[in-house]
C-alpha cells in the first residue's frame, strides 16, 4: 500500500542556524531502491519520522513491503513486539512528489549515480526545504564538493554514505567538503550514532575510505576472471576461505551492481589515473548487455530471479564430478620437510586424515620439537571436543620425525615448508629429486615464489606442483593448487584428490606472483598504507571502515601487523616486479617502517605498538 503524507513545515525564521542534532526528527529519503529503502528502515526503527520519495509508485510500494517484511521477521525473532512494529510502520510514509520533503530536518538523496540527476534533485530541493534543513547525498563516487558548490546553500550539503544492506552494516561515512558547515557535520554525525551506526569522518574523494579500498580489489578480481586465470567459483572461494571475507569479490560485484561498480571505478580512475582503478573491460561488457548482477537476475552468476540471492547453474557452472580424482596417483605416505609452524600444521592435517607422515628437519631436536608442536595442537583439539583421545593418539602415532631427507625415499608425496627463499627451496628440490622414488609428487608451499623455478631444479618438473596452505594449516580450509606449464595432469589430479581427503577446499590457479589470494589482498593492503601516507584518513578510521563497511574480520593495518610488515613488503615487491604496474609499487611508508625494524606484532611495533610478552 502507498501511504502518502506531506508534513507541515516548521516555523523557522529565515537565516536561522542549521538544525541542531536533537531536532533531526523528520528525515526525507529521496530514492527508494535497495539502499534508500534500507536507510528508511534504519531511520524508522530509530524513532524518526520518515518520508520516502520516489517517482516510481512501484518502488515506493516495494519499500513499504520490504519494511513490513523486515519488521515481521523481527517480531517472529522476538526482537520487537507487534505494537512496536506497528509504531515503526506508522513512522514511514511515501510520496511521489519531491515537495513532500518540505518539512524535513534532513534530506538524504539516494538516486542513481548520475551527476545530472543528483544535481537536478538538489536544485529542486533548494527551492523546497527549510533554510535550516541539511541536504545529504548518498553518493560513493561523485563529488560532494561539486554538488555543494552548485547548491544555493553549499554550507548545508554533505555526504552520508551508508553501506548495503543498510540495516545490517554499521558504518556510515560522513563526507564533508571545504564548503560544509561544521554544524551540519556534527548534526549528521550525532544522528548516525543515535541510529546505532559508527560514523567515520572522511574527505571528499571518489570512493571515500571503504569503497576507495574495496573497489580496486573488486576490479582486480574481475580482471583476474576475465583473463581466465581462475574460475569465478575459485576466486570467490579463495577470498572467503583464505581471508575470512563474508562474500567473494565477484558475488559482491553482483550484489553491488556491475553498472554501479563501473561508475565508481571510472570516477576513481579519473581522480587517480591508477591503472588498478581502470574498470576491467568485462565490467563494461556486462553492464552494456544489461547483466548488472542480482538486480537483473544475471551478472557474473545467474540467479533464480531478479533481486534474488540464490544462484542457479548456467553454462559456466562446473559440472558435478568435473573435479574428480580420475588418474590420480596413489598416496599412502606423505613427507613434510621443515620444522616451523607451517610444517607441523601440515603434518597434523595429513596425520588426522589417516596418512602416514614423515616429518623431516635439519636435526633430530628440530624434528622432535616439530612433533611436540603437533602434540600440543592435538591436545587442544581434544580439550575443545574436536577430537577424541583415541583420534589424537592415532594421529600422533602416524607422525615419524626424521633428521634427514633420506627418510623420504618411500614417500608418495613430499611437501616442503622451509624458508621462503628461492635458493633454499631450489637446493631442497634438487636433493628431493635424488632421494624420492620415481613417480613421487613433489610440492612446494610457497606463497610468492615461482613454482616453475622449484620444478626446474629437478629432472622431473612434470611431478612438481604448488600446494599453498594458509596459516594455521589445521584450521584454514583453503589450499591454492598451483599448476605450472610443465605439471602433469595426473599430478594435478593427485593434488586435488589429496586436498579432498584432508577436507580442504582446493582452488586452481596458474603459476604467477601472488596466485589468487595474495594477488588480490596485498594491493588492497598497500593502498590502505597509501591512504595513511597521504593523511587522508587515520589507521583507526580505515580499520573501522573496512570492518564495519566491508564486513572484513580485520582492518588492513591490524592484518599487516599480524602478517608482518617485512613479509608484506616482500610480497608487494614480487607483485610489482612481475606485473610491472606502477600502482603495485610498495608504499614508501611501508618500506620506511621495515627499514626501521618496525615489523608488526612480532617486534612489538608496526603500524601500532604492542605490549611485549
Amino acid at each position: 500500500m502507498d501511504r502518502t503524507s506531506t508534513p507541515e513545515p516548521s516555523p523557522v525564521p529565515s537565516g536561522s542556524p542549521l538544525t541542531p542534532p536533537s531536532r533531526l526528527r523528520t528525515v526525507a529519503v529521496v530514492g527508494l531502491g535497495t539502499m534508500g529503502a534500507g536507510i528508511a528502515e534504519v531511520l524508522a526503527r530509530a524513532g524518526r519520522e520518515v518520508i520516502g520519495i520516489d517517482v516510481s509508485g512501484e518502488a515506493a510500494a516495494h519499500a513499504v513491503r520490504a519494511l513490513e517484511a523486515a519488521t515481521a521477521r523481527s517480531v517472529r525473532r522476538e526482537r520487537i513486539t507487534e505494537p512496536e512494529r506497528q509504531a515503526v510502520l506508522g513512522r514511514f510514509r511515501t510520496s511521489r512528489e519531491l515537495s513532500a520533503a518540505a518539512g524535513a530536518d534532513l534530506v538524504i538523496e539516494v538516486v542513481p549515480e548520475d551527476y545530472a540527476l543528483k544535481h537536478e534533485v538538489f536544485t529542486a530541493l533548494d527551492a523546497i526545504v527549510r533554510p535550516d534543513a541539511i541536504l545529504a547525498t548518498g553518493t560513493n563516487a561523485l563529488s560532494v564538493t561539486r554538488l555543494a558548490a552548485d547548491s544555493a546553500r553549499p554550507e548545508r550539503v554533505l555526504g552520508m554514505h551508508f553501506f548495503n544492506p543498510a540495516p545490517a552494516m554499521k558504518l556510515v561515512e560522513v563526507v564533508s567538503s571545504v564548503l560544509t558547515a561544521p554544524a551540519a557535520v556534527a548534526a549528521v554525525t550525532e544522528l548516525a550514532q543515535e541510529l546505532g551506526k559508527e560514523p567515520v569522518a572522511v574527505g571528499d574523494r571518489p570512493g571515500f575510505v571503504a569503497d576507495g579500498l574495496l573497489f580496486g580489489y573488486l576490479n582486480q578480481a574481475a580482471a583476474m576472471y576475465e583473463s581466465r586465470y581462475a574460475t569465478r567459483e575459485d576466486i570467490d572461494a579463495a577470498m572467503r576461505l583464505g581471508c575470512g571475507l563474508p562474500m567473494g569479490p565477484l558475488a559482491l560485484l553482483d550484489l553491488i551492481g556491475i553498472d554501479t561498480a563501473r561508475t565508481v571505478l571510472e570516477a576513481m580512475y579519473a581522480a587517480s589515473h591508477d591503472r588498478l582503478h581502470a574498470p576491467a573491460p568485462i565490467l563494461g561488457q556486462l553492464a552494456e548487455a544489461g547483466l548488472t548482477g542480482r538486480k537483473a537476475g544475471r551478472g557474473f552468476y545467474t540467479y533464480d530471479a531478479a533481486d534474488a540471492a540464490l544462484t542457479v547453474p548456467d553454462a559456466l557452472t562446473p559440472q558435478a564430478g568435473a573435479e574428480g580424482s580420475a588418474g590420480a596417483r596413489e598416496v599412502g605416505c606423505v613427507g613434510v620437510a621443515g620444522s616451523g609452524t607451517m610444517a607441523s600444521g601440515i603434518a597434523e592435517v595429513f596425520a588426522k586424515a589417516g596418512y602416514r607422515v614423515v616429518l623431516a628437519a635439519r636435526s633430530p631436536e628440530k624434528a622432535e620439537a616439530a612433533k611436540a608442536r603437533v602434540a600440543k595442537s592435538l591436545a587442544r583439539s581434544v580439550e575443545k571436543g574436536r577430537l577424541t583421545a583415541a583420534e589424537r593418539d592415532s594421529a600422533l602415532a602416524a607422525i615419524v620425525p626424521a633428521a634427514s631427507l633420506d627418510a623420504f625415499a618411500d614417500a608418495d608425496l613430499v611437501i616442503e615448508a622451509v624458508a621462503e627463499d628461492l635458493a633454499v627451496k631450489q637446493q631442497l628440490f634438487t636433493a628431493l629429486d635424488k632421494i624420492c622414488r620415481p613417480g613421487a609428487v613433489l610440492a612446494t608451499t610457497t606463497s610468492s615464489l615461482p613454482v616453475i623455478a622449484c620444478a626446474r631444479a629437478t629432472s622431473r618438473p612434470q611431478d612438481v606442483i604448488g600446494l599453498h596452505y594458509f596459516n594455521p594449516a589445521p584450521a584454514m580450509k583453503l589450499v591454492e593448487v598451483v599448476r605450472t606449464v610443465l605439471t602433469a595432469d595426473d599430478v594435478h589430479a593427485t593434488a586435488r584428490a589429496v586436498c579432498a581427503r584432508v577436507r580442504k577446499h582446493p582452488v586452481d590457479c596458474g603459476d604467477r606472483a601472488g596466485f589468487i589470494v595474495n594477488a588480490l589482498l596485498f594491493p588492497y593492503l598497500n593502498n590502505a598504507v597509501k591512504m595513511v601516507q597521504e593523511h587522508y584518513a587515520t589507521l583507526d578510521d580505515i580499520d573501522a571502515a573496512m570492518k564495519l563497511g566491508g564486513g572484513y574480520p580485520m582492518g588492513p593495518f591490524e592484518l599487516l601487523d599480524v602478517v608482518g610488515l617485512d613479509v608484506s613488503l616482500a610480497i608487494e615487491k614480487v607483485l610489482h616486479r612481475e606485473f610491472r604496474d606502477p600502482g603495485l609499487a610498495p608504499a614508501p611508508l611501508l618500506e620506511h617502517l621495515v627499514a626501521a625494524g618496525c615489523l608488526g606484532r612480532k617486534t612489538g611495533r608496526g603500524f601500532r605498538e604492542y605490549a611485549r610478552r
